[in-house]
């Protein structure tokens, strides 16, 4: 097995070079470009009819890439230099412009009949791109790619078509990106579908391609607007689907987790979690804390709150190698590390960071969720251990005939975890929400102000020692999240009181009459009195 992460690891680096070399981010445009220009040159007149001449359209079509690609330098600039995402996108944007294309293509070999290039219309894809990319990477650069494809939209088609494609286009596209921005559930793609459906049979309406001119001396063409209609519902519908489809495809090849698939992922009887609960039940309720913490705490600041739900299940699946060794899953028997050494339980403890991402690979699980594994402890101390280590130096040392070459020696990097550090904002939110899941279990008698000290004390303390030094979160954040841990672990934390058993419990305590029963109905109604009140501070409801 760890021949295997190895190999992964080597892959990973040169995997790497190869996504943010800027030659291949080259070589992307250039190809779209190409791609561009053949679909022009395939348009029947449409080009001479709007331009004059296809050369002119080839040049429109060239500034516009190039404005495009100054864009997407400037507002995407996290996407630019992944040439997976650049991949994606323009990859989409030319599929889109292709099937629009195809569809008039069909109108003008008469596959569609008497209705021709109407049919085209309603039937042409506006939503596909905005669609599919809205889903996989959010709706910036869904509206991104939307307003692209409809400018290059109208150098496909023919002259009368040019305006009602830009404006459907546009309009088309926004609706799409806004019903299916957040979509947590496939199933609510098929309404996307219907909706976007319903906006390209009002604007074939509205530009007479179904039904008719509605001003026109013939009036409204029933039966071209039923069949019209019909068309345009199809192919929303077709494109939702089709876009649904391809979601777990594109998913695995540009390694991009869709809100979609992190609620699947949500699922408790994953055979991991169902095998911590039974191996490792301490570590399995531990995580369960951490990803109500994480969760909260990512929704406060506009991260990705289900992904460090999900994250946080996984996080320590590495524990499940030596179960045993770890506090919360010691009982009441003897520790283990009782009869280790320091150094050797420091190399125990950090050692589940491997090898859970070891199981993680075997598991196949997906990229997010092994960088968290590996990062959710960073560059940490295993100070217990490590202040062990010392005590026991210093004890030697005190020995009358302790020689200085007997003194053991401590070295501080044998007593960290090997990272790497957090380098997103999910992941720093879950290696600070384990952090605080795991000292709160110290809290004796647990006060909002021990809290909020404790969780100020943990968030310092990794600031200083540089543990989220590389993950986007500010300090304006990391105010937020300790909030939120404060707020959730406060009702996670709260006392109760103390209720007694039974009647005669009271009696023992002198309290004869607090309780009155009352026979006819049947309830029970405590009555305390102003002097036991204030003595046992118990209210009955």
């Amino acid at each position: 097995m760890t021949e295997k992460t190895r190999r992964k690891q080597s892959e990973r680096e040169w995997v790497e070079r190869f996504r943010e070399s800027g030659i291949v981010r080259g070589i992307v445009f250039l190809l779209f470009g190409f791609g561009l220009a053949a679909l022009i040159f395939g348009a029947a007149d449409s080009c001479e009819g709007v331009f004059g001449a296809r050369w002119r359209a080839l040049v429109v079509a060239g500034v516009v890439l190039v404005v495009a690609v100054v864009h997407f330098f400037l507002n995407h600039p996290r996407s630019f230099h992944r040439n997976s995402r650049v991949v994606l996108i323009f990859g989409m944007m030319l599929a889109q412009l292709g099937l629009m294309r195809l569809a008039s293509g069909l109108a003008e070999g008469g596959a569609f009949g008497e209705f021709g290039a109407r049919y085209a219309f309603v039937l042409a894809p506006f939503a596909l791109a905005p669609m599919a990319i809205t889903i996989l990477l959010g709706r910036n650069h869904g509206l991104f790619v939307t307003v692209l494809c409809a400018i290059w939209g109208t150098l496909l088609v023919d002259a009368p078509l040019a305006l009602p494609v830009m404006v459907t286009g546009l309009v088309v596209g926004f609706v799409a990106v806004l019903v299916t921005d957040g979509v947590r559930k496939r199933s609510r793609l098929v309404r996307a579908g219907v909706i976007v459906g319903v906006a390209v049979m009002l604007f074939g309406f509205l530009f007479g391609q179904i039904g008719g001119e509605l001003w026109s001396v013939d009036g409204i063409d029933w039966r071209s607007l039923s069949y019209g209609v019909l068309a345009a519902l199809a192919g929303g519908v077709a494109t939702a689907t089709v876009v649904g489809g391809l979601l777990p495809v594109l998913e695995s090849m540009f390694r991009i987790t869709t809100e979609i698939s992190w609620i699947e992922l949500a699922d408790l009887n994953h055979p991991l979690l169902r095998k911590m609960t039974l191996e490792a039940p301490g570590t399995y309720h531990h995580s369960l804390v951490v990803a109500n913490l994480a969760e909260a705490a990512a929704e406060e600041i506009g991260a990705n709150a289900t992904m460090c739900r999900v994250c946080s299940y996984f996080h320590d699946i590495g524990k499940l190698v030596k179960p045993g060794y770890f506090i919360e899953n010691i009982g009441e028997g003897d520790n283990p590390h009782d009869d280790l050494t320091p150094t050797m339980s420091a190399l125990v403890i950090t050692a589940h960071v491997k090898e859970g991402v070891d199981i993680a690979l075997k598991n196949k699980l997906n990229s997010e969720i092994i960088d968290i594994i590996e990062q959710h402890h960073g560059t940490s101390l295993v100070y217990f251990f490590y202040r062990r280590a010392l005590d026991q130096q210093e004890e030697v040392r005190k020995q009358v005939d302790a020689n200085e070459d007997d003194v053991p020696e401590v070295a501080e990097k044998s007593f960290r975890y090997p990272g790497l550090r957090p380098q997103f904002k999910e992941s720093g939110i879950v290696s600070i929400a384990d952090a605080v899941e795991g000292a709160s279990r110290t809290l004796q008698k647990p006060t909002p102000g021990k809290i909020r000290q404790l969780v100020d004390d943990i968030i310092h303390a990794r600031i200083r020692d540089g543990q989220l030094s590389e993950c986007d979160l500010t300090l304006r954040e990391l105010g937020v999240v300790a909030e939120s841990f404060n707020s959730t672990l406060r009702s996670m934390l709260h006392s109760r009181i103390t209720y007694p058993k039974d009647g005669s419990d009271l009696e023992k305590s002198g309290d004869k009459k607090v309780l009155t029963r009352k026979k006819k109905s049947g309830s029970i109604s405590g009555k305390l009195s102003s002097k036991s009140g204030k003595k046992s501070g118990i209210l009955l409801p």
